[in-house]
């Protein structure tokens, strides 16, 4: 009986690929005032950056309840005895607790392994899409926990913004705090490390930014999977795919667009690769 693999929208997987692979994505939600958006289901990318710009509201995000983790686990132990969890950094989200707080609502003779991150968007789906990839040849849940838990120090999320005050506002900023007085004509690039949002570097223009995803992605000697993703500038994620090509096979980079729940701190402008390093000697 083949694992289920359960994650967050978070994550950024696409709902083709999601589908694709049998992966259960459960949303976050994200508000505006009394409006409330279930991530990536009810509103999609461009409606949400379009609020962002016209809505006086500022955009809350809050994650699944034990409740709604419940009703997937309950469908799922359906079709099988064993799933496995992997979601957001427990730095930058309560998922984690929601997720471990339901298994025990279970029928009995279903066994649930929950597994954190410690990082977000790409670097997520790239652990899950691994993840997924195993199960469907077979690998049992023990081995898709150690399999997800060795992957979590080589995902590895680097991300251009031209603005850090969403992640300021939003109260996700993490140890870039130390960057925003200084932010006047560069762009940060930051990554996840430990679970939180950390600096790499400042430059002076997007392409400079650019320049340094493509160096990133060039200096990683064991690439096992390569995402781009955006927000709302898919002309800069094709060039990069473009410059990307030659390093990793175009076909085999995944693309996708930063989730709703994930631009509330990212803002507008975001740009970012995703890469899943192989194992030493594989």
């Amino acid at each position: 009986m083949t694992v289920k693999i359960v994650t967050d929208s978070t994550s950024d997987i696409t709902s083709d690929l999601a589908q694709e692979m049998g992966i259960t994505v459960l949303p976050l939600t994200v508000s505006f005032g009394h409006e409330s958006f279930l991530d990536g289901v009810t509103m999609t990318t461009d409606e949400f950056y379009y609020k962002l710009a016209h809505d006086a509201a500022w955009p809350t995000t809050t994650q699944p309840s034990p409740g709604d983790f419940v009703n997937v686990y309950s469908k799922l132990a359906e079709e099988t005895d064993e799933i496995l969890v992997i979601v957001i950094s427990t730095k930058l989200s309560g998922t984690y607790q929601s997720a471990m707080n339901a298994k025990g609502s279970v029928r009995e003779g279903c066994r649930i392994e929950v597994v954190d991150s410690l990082t977000v968007a790409m670097g997520l789906g790239l652990i899950v899409i691994a993840a997924a990839k195993a199960s469907g040849a077979g690998a049992t849940l023990d081995e898709l926990t150690e399999l997800a838990r060795q992957a979590v120090p080589r995902a590895h999320p680097v991300m251009i913004f031209d603005t850090l005050k969403y992640l300021a506002k939003g109260g996700r900023i993490g140890k870039a705090q130390g960057l925003l007085g200084s932010l006047l004509s560069v762009r940060p690039i930051l990554t996840t490390r430990d679970g939180e949002v950390s600096p790499l570097i400042k430059v002076r223009s997007r392409t400079a930014g650019m320049d340094y995803l493509c160096s990133f992605v060039a200096g990683c000697r064991n690439i096992q999977e390569l995402a781009v993703e955006h927000a709302t500038t898919p002309e800069d994620a094709d060039k990069l795919v473009e410059r990307l090509s030659p390093i990793y096979p175009k076909k085999r980079i995944y693309r996708s667009t930063v989730s709703p729940v994930l631009g509330t701190y990212m803002g507008p402008s975001v740009l970012s690769v995703s890469v899943l390093e192989g194992k030493e000697g594989s």
